[in-house]
């Protein structure tokens, strides 16, 4: 259940490159909340998510986390936050179980702990046959999954995801919906970028719609539809219409 507290607050935030990608972008998630951020190609929300994850320097603007400034302090916000982008990094010649360990030492958890949870996460996420075998063979799907284990094995108060589905079929989608909604439940806060409507209509608490680097729309599936008129409409329908108008406005 989502408070009143921030986990994320982002004021003014700005980017450009040879045109605003992100521009003056002000955000609120609140924590334990599930938040979805949409937006057509070139919207900004991967340029938002990678300057909110310490990925990219914003020109303007500011990001808290839990209220620490991600900008003066970034290794405080750093460890309270996992970062998860649509192409899976990790390192082929580990087992998932070794690569897990990895990260966990690189944040200084003990080894007897890092072990457990490592073992808790892969088969949370149906890793459980694959524990041993080298990353090297696995599938795209299986990859993202594995790097998603790595981002949570230090127990992140901020979930950052960009596509986290992108690649994985019906069961391997499954396994990580189920997870990140065990994490919400938890008092995890989770923000993410999809391309499947669907995942945001059924997981997320509120939804926020982005179009050339402004938000545009933003509240519970029930507030978007009070505010499009139809009680009835659906979350495709009213993100092509919120996408249209912003394109027609510009």
């Amino acid at each position: 259940m989502a408070s009143d507290q921030s986990a994320l607050a982002l004021r003014g935030l700005t980017k450009r490159f040879d045109r605003p990608a992100v521009d003056a972008l002000d955000l609120t998630v609140r924590s334990g909340e599930f938040y979805a951020l949409l937006g057509p190609n070139g919207a900004g929300k991967t340029t938002t998510l990678c300057m909110v994850a310490g990925l990219l320097q914003p020109d303007a603007g500011s990001i808290s986390i839990a209220g620490i400034d991600a900008l003066r302090d970034p290794v405080a916000a750093k460890q309270i936050t996992a970062w998860v982008s649509d192409e899976p990094m990790i390192y082929d010649k580990l087992t998932p179980v070794e690569y897990l360990e990895f990260v966990a030492g690189l944040w200084g958890i003990d080894p007897a702990a890092a072990e457990r949870s490592a073992r808790e996460l892969l088969v949370s996420l149906g890793l459980e046959a694959n524990m041993n075998e080298r990353c090297e063979g696995f599938s795209k799907g299986m990859r993202q999954k594995v790097a998603l284990a790595g981002a949570l094995v230090h127990d992140p108060r901020l979930i950052i995801l960009d596509e986290p589905l992108t690649g994985l079929d019906a069961l391997s989608a499954r396994h990580v919906k189920g997870l990140l909604g065990e994490r919400v439940r938890g008092g995890c806060t989770v923000i993410m970028t999809t391309h499947i409507l669907e995942v945001a209509e059924r997981m997320a608490d509120r939804i926020g719609v982005i179009s050339a680097g402004r938000l545009v729309a933003e509240g519970t599936l029930a507030e978007l539809r009070q505010q499009n008129g139809r009680t009835d409409t659906s979350l495709e329908d009213m993100f092509i219409a919120l996408v249209d108008h912003e394109a027609a406005a510009a």
